[in-house]
């Protein structure tokens, strides 16, 4: 179900910080065979919608001479802030399909993860589907129960899609698996057979005639025979 936005036509030449100040946000709406239109909305109130509608749900523009069907196509926030500064509204085609994003929601306990101690890796958040604007699902339930080992798996042909919408990736799309982690053995190191190291006297016995080297003590004198 579409919801509804009242919106007014917007005068380029009005700065954007006086639009702002009033408690107003600039956006403007567009289609293949819209021209492209600035407008302006009550910030509190596109707010709202932005969070309940996302970007997948139809939302129709209202306002003086302006009466069209939209879907938010794009929301330029403050790099500080966060805080929504501008959007874009695609208007589209009517009788047509077109293909956007639909959010997933990840449902269930997955097996593999709650007994063999997996790691749940979610492929894709998004999924990519093609419908008529008034068949697109607000979010798409991925149930992971059926996640029983490492080798499971949930490809995109496994979700179940609302009547009307149809896939526009592979159906062989990975969706979600469980990773296994794998423990990491430490290296030991081998013990050091202190016997097999020959231990390396200080200095060195001076022969017979030479002179002990520094710090050494003299080498005895041999007795002379007679």
């Amino acid at each position: 179900m579409a919801m509804t936005l009242k919106v007014e036509k917007r005068d380029i030449a009005t700065p954007i910080d006086t639009i702002r100040k009033a408690g107003k946000f600039p956006a403007v709406f567009y289609g293949k065979k819209e021209a492209s239109t600035p407008i302006s909305i009550v910030y509190a109130d596109f707010i709202k919608a932005w969070k309940q509608a996302g970007e997948s749900t139809v939302i129709e523009l209202k306002g003086d001479g302006i009466e069209v069907e939209s879907l938010i196509q794009d929301v330029d926030l403050h790099p500080v802030t966060g805080r929504a500064i501008h959007a874009d509204f695609y208007v589209f085609e009517k009788g047509k399909k077109i293909e956007v994003g639909v959010p997933m929601e990840f449902v269930g306990v997955a097996p593999a993860v709650k007994d063999l101690g997996g790691i749940l890796v979610k492929v894709l958040h998004q999924l990519e589907v093609s419908a008529l604007p008034k068949d697109l699902p607000h979010k798409v339930m991925v149930d992971i129960s059926s996640l029983v080992d490492f080798k499971s798996v949930i490809h995109a042909r496994d979700l179940k899609l609302p009547a009307g919408v149809e896939l526009a990736i592979s159906p062989d799309d990975i969706i979600a698996s469980v990773y296994e982690p794998k423990e990491e053995v430490e290296e030991v190191a081998a013990p050091v057979d202190l016997s097999t190291i020959e231990v390396a006297k200080k200095g060195k016995e001076a022969k017979e005639g030479e002179a002990p080297a520094e710090g050494e003590a003299p080498a005895p004198k041999k007795e002379d025979k007679k």
